[in-house]
Formats: C-alpha cells, structure tokens, sequence
C-alpha cells in the first residue's frame, strides 16, 4: 500500500479569492505543529511525496518553516502550490529548506484576482523560479487556464506572462508534452481549465475511473481522510487520521467499494459523477 504523492492540508485559509477555485464552507483551519507531526508520521509509512495543500495558501502557515523541518525528520520530498504572492516575503526559508522538492506557482491566480500590480507579482514569481532552480528545487509556473487547444497561451494575461518570461528566461525554450522546460529545474506547465466536483451540480457521467486510492490520497485539516485531492469539502470521508491509522481506513467498506467501482469504470460516489477532472481519465 503505497501512493505516488499524500496530500496534507497545512491550512484551509488563503489571502486571494480565484474564480476558478470553489473555496470551502468548512471552519478556518490551521494545523499546529504537534497536528502535523502526529499526521504526518502516520502517513510516511505508505509515500515520499507530501504535497502541504488541498484548499488554502500554505505559505500562509506561520510555522512553515517548523512543519518542512518536520518534513526533513521525517525524510518527505515536500511539493507546495501557492498563488505566488507571498514568495518574496518567505523566499530565504524555502530556498534554505532540505525538505522542499518543488514548487508549484498557479500564474493564473493573479488573472482571477485583478487589478493590482501585476509586474510586481510576475517578477517575484520569476525570481523565486531562477533562485529555486539554481538551489536545486523544481518549479513549475502554471498556466491552468486554458479553454482548449485553439486558445493556448492567448487566455487573458498569458501572453503577457510569457513575454516577461522570456525577459528572465531568454529562448530557447525546450517543448514537451504538457508545455516548456525554461531551463534546467524550472518549467511552464499548460493545462486546460476544469470543474472542481461539487454535489450541487448536474451529474456527467456514471462511467469511468480515476487515481484516487491508487496514485494519492488526501487529508484535510481537521485529519478527515478522502480519496482525492479535489473533495475539497470531505463530501467522501473515508475516516479519521487523528484518530485512526491509514490502514485501518483503507480496509474499511467505504474505501473499498469506491476503489472496486473505479476498477470496474464505475464512479460509484455522486461526488465523483460531478467532477470535471474525472474526464480526463475517459
């Protein structure tokens, strides 16, 4: 039983309001150390790759530095996301950080949260990517804002945002699959725009699968466990990390009988019958 990534919300709470993100209706959350720790040794048994988010801006954390020498401990490969507006504020710690393996920077936040100063954020944003690259850490600028192939990088700011890119990070620019390696460790990552689940929407399909119990799973900060990153509201509890153990969860019949549907093309969940991202695995 093991996943290629565990992800552990650090904090529900965030300083932007994107569009593109469903926000919570859960109780502002922030796990203390002593939270983390008890979690975080609960999970290490079963991966190598903690990813500190599923809602919520994790360099909002006020101990982060305290939970990625937790991570160093307990020898995690630590991958953060962030909108990017506070890495110039947190930039020494991260960069100073054993633990930290990569960092995702969602470009498109800013898009979704003008007006402000967007000069100023791309260049913290890029000057993070340059000294993060050369300290030996993956970065990925992402671009999920895209409505298809015809619209590639000709959304709103992108163009904008590859321009001054190319201002830090001067061509040539080497493609693959899912967009550019800039240089060495840094990359821009392309994907196309999709619908976080939500019960309240209409139903897409009852056939398919998905990663989730087999690639990854997710804790919230209240330590409810859920299959996926994007059960964003623990609409699937699958149980409880503070008080039980991973494997206790996972051989419990709720677990199992998602699981068995997504073997047998069936999303057997409502939750998972309206979720967007489910499409890409048809």
């Amino acid at each position: 039983m093991r996943f290629s990534r565990c992800y552990l919300e650090i904090t529900n709470r965030c300083n932007l309001s994107c569009s593109f993100c469903p926000k919570t209706k859960r109780p502002a959350r922030t796990l203390s150390p002593a939270e983390f720790r008890l979690l975080a040794e609960k999970i290490r048994p079963y991966t190598d790759y903690l990813y500190l988010h599923v809602l919520g801006e994790p360099l909002m954390h006020p101990q982060l530095e305290g939970l990625l020498d937790i991570c160093r401990e307990l020898s995690f490969r630590v991958v953060i996301t962030t909108n990017g507006t506070l890495l110039p504020a947190q930039e020494t710690m991260l960069l100073s950080s054993p633990a930290l393996y990569k960092i995702n920077v969602s470009l498109h936040s800013f898009e979704a949260n003008a007006p402000g100063d967007f000069g100023a954020y791309l260049s913290g944003c890029f000057s993070f990517a340059k000294k993060s690259g050369e300290a030996g850490k993956l970065v990925d600028l992402r671009l999920w804002n895209l409505d298809g192939e015809t619209t590639r990088g000709q959304n709103a700011q992108n163009d904008s945002i590859l321009e001054a890119l190319e201002a830090v990070f001067p061509q040539p620019w080497v493609r693959n699959t899912w967009g550019f390696r800039l240089r060495d460790r840094v990359f821009v990552h392309y994907a196309e725009k999709f619908d976080w689940p939500d019960l309240s929407l209409e139903e897409q399909s009852a056939c398919g699968t998905c990663r989730a119990l087999r690639d990854q799973i997710a804790v919230l900060s209240d330590g409810t466990v859920v299959p996926c990153c994007l059960d964003h509201e623990g609409d699937i509890p699958l149980g409880n990390l503070f008080s039980q153990n991973l494997p206790e969860i996972l051989d419990d019949t709720p677990a199992k009988l998602l699981l068995s549907g997504f073997f047998a093309q069936k999303l057997s969940h409502p939750l998972c019958r309206r979720c967007g991202y489910a499409k890409r695995f048809r």
